[in-house]
């Protein structure tokens, strides 16, 4: 990319909580954050905010009487944003677009509303203009008080890195300087978690870590939801308070053989991880931080899909579903996040029961990966200049 993209600031709130520092604390922590919780009859795996996360929401809820009709996927994006525009010093006046994303959206709210018209045969005023797609960006811009384009979209679970890439796209064509982009998700619902369950790839046993992303020889999948949001600003040319910078973006479609399948190699990040790099020596990347959601299909493959692309000399390989779970639209932010905070310490988070030969070598390049239903995946490369 011939025009440097900076990433000024990014915020999250997570199960791991919403303060940078806690944050990495967490991450140094081998604990997952899972709890087992009923759904309908049944008991499952999920991984909510933490309770000061939770906390703010509900601050946030009732600190203004429109915000109590909204559902938590628009609340978490508003949070994060909030914090994002502080860490980088943007103001409301500033000019800037927003592009915050989910793959479910307000699951919570629609699902309320869809009962209450099931048992009293109408639907209530604000049930519509609360459950749309651009319901999030559109309310973060209010509570932000910004006048640039808000967009909204839902490309299943790779929805926060296209995000980012329509950011970059918007900034590089001189349409705009600065772009906040993201995804949000709050997908810990009855329905929800159901139909995880009903296709078959959700976490069932209890075990150590129940979330077995990236352990390659697991006989179970062992995907579990998550909750939380993360956005990242992003302005163009050299900044002062840049913590990394976007050296090459990368993405890919793959054609579908099944509604969730992805093939043997992953031809779409194998495709999506070239174009990130087709500027950059595969040896210059120190980390990848994988999609790897848990199912033994999804891992696999985009292992197998790393090793068509490095052969024999990987980079070292991470990922952070195995502690938070798979956050959907959310997920790749803050896989963004989980690289930039490995880059700021200079200290590598793998997965507790994988081994990686780590090194003391200076992390300086992290690719990032994610794929959704649908075989859309995208591939972001960040350094630190």
């Amino acid at each position: 990319m011939l025009q440097p993209i900076a990433i000024t600031a990014i915020s999250s709130l997570s199960p791991l909580g919403n303060d940078p520092q806690q944050i990495w604390e967490q991450y140094k922590n081998p604990n997952h954050c899972f709890v087992q919780q009923y759904f309908g009859t049944q008991k499952a795996f999920v991984a909510p905010l933490d309770s000061h996360s939770k906390a703010l929401i509900e601050t946030l809820r009732k600190s203004d009487l429109k915000y109590k009709s909204l559902d938590d996927s628009v609340l978490f994006a508003m949070a994060a944003s909030r914090k994002a525009l502080a860490q980088a010093g943007w103001k409301s006046d500033d000019h800037f677009g927003i592009n915050i994303g989910s793959s479910r959206g307000a699951t919570s709210l629609f699902e309320k509303h869809h009962a209450d018209f099931l048992k009293n045969g109408r639907a209530y005023t604000l049930a519509s203009p609360t459950t749309t797609l651009g319901n999030i960006s559109s309310w973060v811009a209010h509570d932000l008080q910004s006048d640039g384009p808000e967009i909204s979209h839902s490309i299943t679970c790779s929805t926060a890195l296209h995000a980012l890439l329509n950011g970059v796209a918007w900034l590089k064509s001189g349409m705009a300087e600065k772009f906040l982009v993201g995804g949000s998700e709050a997908p810990i619902t009855d329905f929800t978690v159901s139909q995880m369950q009903a296709m078959k790839i959700y976490a069932k046993e209890n075990q150590d870590f129940p979330c077995q992303a990236l352990n390659l020889e697991k006989t179970q999948n062992t995907m579990i939801l998550g909750e939380g949001a993360a956005v990242c600003c992003l302005e163009t040319g050299k900044k002062d308070n840049a913590l990394a910078y976007i050296q090459g973006i990368g993405y890919a479609t793959e054609l579908l053989e099944h509604n969730t399948s992805i093939s043997a190699e992953a031809n779409c990040f194998q495709k999506s991880m070239r174009m990130a790099l087709k500027d950059t020596e595969f040896s210059e990347v120190d980390v990848i931080v994988m999609h790897a959601p848990g199912t033994i299909k999804g891992d696999l493959s985009e292992y197998k899909a790393i090793q068509k692309i490095f052969g024999n000399d990987l980079p070292l390989l991470t990922t952070n579903k195995w502690k938070i779970g798979h956050t959907l639209g959310a997920s790749g932010m803050l896989s963004i996040e989980l690289a930039v905070l490995m880059m700021q310490h200079q200290e590598f988070i793998g997965v507790p029961f994988i081994e990686n030969k780590t090194s003391k070598k200076t992390i300086r390049k992290v690719l990032i990966n994610a794929v959704g239903f649908g075989g859309n995946a995208v591939s972001v490369l960040i350094s630190k200049i």
